[in-house]
């Protein structure tokens, strides 16, 4: 039997096709897995964005706030794939319809990829500043698909090499983070940091900042419910994953922030959203972060994309390991757009606009609409409760369309004095739950159910008496 064959047997064997899974890892498992996955080359470096724009107690309590809130919607959909064992793609399908959920999983493969490449890059580009700093050798692209090809194969090994590997990524990316910090505030006091004028001519302000990292958490919250689904408990999801995202995040960000003050104050002229800078003044260590950073978050995007491709559609029989290596191979050419890197802010901005809504939508629909419980119609490939028109719920789409315009209006149309995330998700919650009311009270409550415990030909029974 060959290798690839085994490797695939067990990939099955461990539930990581299409369906359900029945999460078995206790709340520090999952607190350290969301705590190494946002510690993340892409989180530190947005912190470089605020100052000098706001002081720097200003955008640490931003950061702080803006997290927090994030994690709110975070720990909201994780904790609809602890309950249901879906990913969060698939949830779509409760809101959006059977087949109307193709629409948010093409747009989350296509962010999700992009999230991929980005972080490649700055790996490549982290460990060719070191390289050159040592050798003289310079190749970022090199340096970017050798990383992205290590992320890859991490990937292939499923949710149970994960779990194993990120912990122990936690853990030594925390010393070192710890060593940078002690670096900064020795040499520095935090006086001499906030003395730092605010210049207001970098276009920041205390609800810019807030804004920006509101949609970095939305940004993780498309993976928030395919790790979830591994806790054990609910409890054990929600407060692993909302502590672990919590402290992850302000962590990175703060790093960002403060790392990019201490050059300043140190004579230097750092450029936002550039890790070579870091490893100039800060050398090996930081480098060492960015690049397991990079290993930990990046297997989660990858595995995020094949599993949100494998659950698209209810009864699939798509397998885990060739779409693996399909988009693995994908993500590995596409590491070598260097360009991207200049359209990081406009990249989020975009996950804003379209994951905001959907989210809104995903929440009022499952806590609210279908009262915390999705049945089993939501395996069935046709029929039953969220067939809707032809396998299409209109209202979701039509929200999710004014909910992404507006985002984007509110953002560089007519920018808001509260920035445009908060705004837009208000806006899609209130409307879908206000043309949904009647499908409501059409239905009744039906008991929560762990759906690893209903088989496909069940669901597509019960669909079918139900549609």
């Amino acid at each position: 039997m060959s290798l690839y064959t085994r490797l695939d047997r067990r990939l099955e064997a461990q539930a990581e096709g299409s369906g359900p899974i029945r999460g078995t890892l206790s709340l520090p498992r999952i607190g350290m897995i969301w705590l190494a996955a946002n510690l993340v080359v892409t989180t530190l470096l947005t912190g470089t964005f605020f100052v000098p724009g706001v002081d720097f107690r200003t955008a640490f309590l931003m950061i702080v706030l803006g997290t927090a809130g994030g994690a709110i919607v975070l720990t909201s959909i994780g904790a609809m794939g602890t309950r249901t064992g879906l990913p969060t793609m698939a949830l779509t399908r409760g809101a959006f319809g059977i087949n109307g959920s193709f629409l948010p999983v093409a747009a989350n493969v296509i962010i999700l990829m992009g999230w991929s490449w980005v972080q490649a890059m700055l790996a490549g580009v982290t460990v060719d500043a070191l390289v050159h700093s040592l050798t003289g050798f310079s190749n970022p692209i090199l340096f970017s698909v050798l990383c992205q090809t290590l992320v890859v194969i991490m990937a292939i090994f499923g949710h149970e090499g994960i779990a194993r590997l990120e912990p122990w990524f936690a853990v030594l990316m925390l010393v070192i983070i710890a060593w940078i910090f002690i670096t900064a505030f020795t040499t520095f006091d935090l006086g001499d940091f906030q003395a730092v004028e605010p210049d207001p001519s970098y276009g920041m302000n205390a609800i810019s900042v807030l804004d920006i990292v509101i949609a970095t958490a939305i940004s993780w919250t498309v993976l928030s419910a395919d790790f979830n689904r591994l806790a054990r408990t609910t409890k054990a999801g929600v407060i692993g994953s909302g502590v672990g995202y919590t402290l992850s995040t302000v962590t990175s960000m703060t790093l960002g922030l403060t790392a990019f003050v201490y050059i300043m104050l140190s004579g230097g002229t750092p450029d936002v959203f550039d890790p070579a800078v870091f490893v100039e003044h800060f050398g090996a260590p930081i480098a060492i972060v960015i690049f397991l950073s990079v290993m930990a978050t990046n297997t989660m995007v990858v595995y995020g994309m094949v599993t949100s491709v494998v659950n698209a559609k209810a009864g699939s029989r798509l397998r885990f390991l060739p779409m693996a290596l399909l988009l693995g191979g994908i993500s590995i050419i596409g590491s070598t757009w260097l360009a991207l890197l200049n359209q990081f802010t406009d990249f989020l901005v975009m996950i804003g606009a379209f994951f905001v809504p959907v989210f809104a939508i995903m929440i009022v629909d499952y806590y609210i609409i279908k009262r915390a419980s999705y049945g089993r119609d939501i395996l069935a490939a046709r029929g039953g409760r969220h067939w809707y028109t032809g396998g299409v719920n209109w209202i979701a789409i039509a929200v999710w369309v004014l909910g992404a315009v507006m985002s984007y209006v509110w953002a560089y149309v007519w920018p808001l004095p509260v920035g445009a995330t908060i705004p837009a998700f208000v806006l899609s919650f209130v409307v879908y739950l206000l043309a949904m009311l009647p499908d409501r009270a059409r239905h009744a409550a039906e008991p929560s159910r762990h759906l690893a415990d209903v088989d496909a030909n069940e669901a597509d029974r019960t669909a079918v008496e139900n549609g």
